[in-house]
């Protein structure tokens, strides 16, 4: 059911100020009486410059009203009124709620966490004769794999020398896959917090409906940065049931190559600690397996599929409509009648001073 609220209420004190104002001012600040205006100083321009026989009669003329004068004030004071009253509706921010039900159907909830440290340009792959990096099978991989899950909400973790959250859990398989391919090596720094990944992917889990909580850790194994440990950080997703699928990437090669400064070099420190990732699984009731294998992704897929899908949520939001324009034209139309009357608006105004 739809229902009319102001986003900012508190402004509706403004709207007896027009009312109080006058009061304030002959409270605070009183106008002068006429003795005290005649014993003021003649530099301030209090001089009589005119002589007339009947100064009472003439001053009769002048007070003559004229016809129309005082409904014409009254109009313009009017329009004032109604000028500050819908200012002040337009300051309150009126707005429609519209209601919107959000139903998410049953499915899992996967959190990729993936390795874009500078380790991940090494060459150590191949494909068809051709170089590739591991970040190109890790896309590659990790592609296929988000096309396949209809239905899950997929959320992506990229860590380097530290741990961000690129995606949170959606079931937009399309914006996820974009935003994994625009992932390059070294954008979250040259090091390895894969603990860190690890803590960070459990803190976003764990808001989730039990039953369904997967992690998908893709790495080299080597930690090198962050405040957790590898093993500490998966003990707490075994806590809050949340199994670690990983996926090691990169070969047992002595001196593998790496593009480095634009240019290939060949490095020895950049195998692959699977004994660490192996670990992982093991205490999150997961499993190991290695980007290179070709059942490596159905072997995963057969995995969450033995797991409980969590239930259907259905959540009924209320989307605000702002209907500000309104109260705010209406202003301007008061303000547009105010130019018709101008001698009007000049004694409404004065009135108001005098009141």
């Amino acid at each position: 059911m739809n229902a009319f609220a102001f986003a900012w209420p508190w402004f509706g004190l403004l709207l007896p100020l027009p009312f109080l104002l006058p009061f304030l001012l002959n409270r605070f600040w009183p106008r002068q009486s006429g003795s005290d205006a005649d014993t003021e100083p003649r530099s301030q321009g209090q001089r009589i410059t005119l002589l007339h026989p009947q100064l009472e009669a003439l001053e009769s003329v002048y007070r003559a009203r004229r016809p129309g004068h005082d409904l014409m004030s009254g109009i313009s004071r009017l329009l004032l009124y109604l000028l500050w009253a819908a200012l002040v509706l337009a300051l309150m921010r009126p707005q429609w709620l519209v209601p919107h039900t959000e139903v998410s159907t049953p499915g899992y909830d996967l959190m990729l966490a993936v390795d874009a440290s500078h380790s991940m340009d090494a060459l150590d792959f191949s494909d068809r004769g051709q170089q590739l990096n591991r970040m190109q099978v890790v896309k590659g991989v990790m592609g296929r794999f988000i096309d396949e899950r209809a239905g899950d909400r997929i959320g992506v973790i990229i860590f380097g020398t530290e741990a961000f959250v690129l995606s949170p859990l959606t079931i937009d398989r399309y914006a996820v896959h974009q935003l994994l391919d625009g992932v390059v090596p070294s954008i979250a720094g040259g090091s390895t917090a894969l603990g860190d990944a690890i803590a960070l992917g459990v803190k976003k889990l764990r808001q989730r409906p039990e039953g369904s909580r997967v992690m998908i850790l893709i790495a080299d194994g080597d930690n090198t940065a962050g405040s957790f440990q590898p093993l500490e950080a998966a003990s707490l997703a075994r806590l809050d049931g949340i199994r670690i699928y990983v996926i090691g990437v990169g070969s047992k090669q002595a001196r593998i190559p790496i593009l480095h400064k634009g240019k290939i070099e060949y490095w020895d420190d950049l195998t692959m600690d699977e004994e660490t990732l192996q670990q992982i699984a093991d205490v999150t009731g997961g499993a190991y397996f290695r980007a290179t294998n070709t059942r490596a992704l159905e072997e995963i897929s057969e995995r969450i599929g033995e797991l409980e899908k969590t239930e259907s949520e259905t959540r009924t939001v209320f989307l605000p409509e702002p209907l500000y324009r309104w109260p705010l034209a209406l202003a301007l139309l008061a303000l547009l009648l105010l130019g018709l009357f101008p001698e009007g608006r000049r004694r409404a105004v004065r009135r108001s001073s005098n009141a």
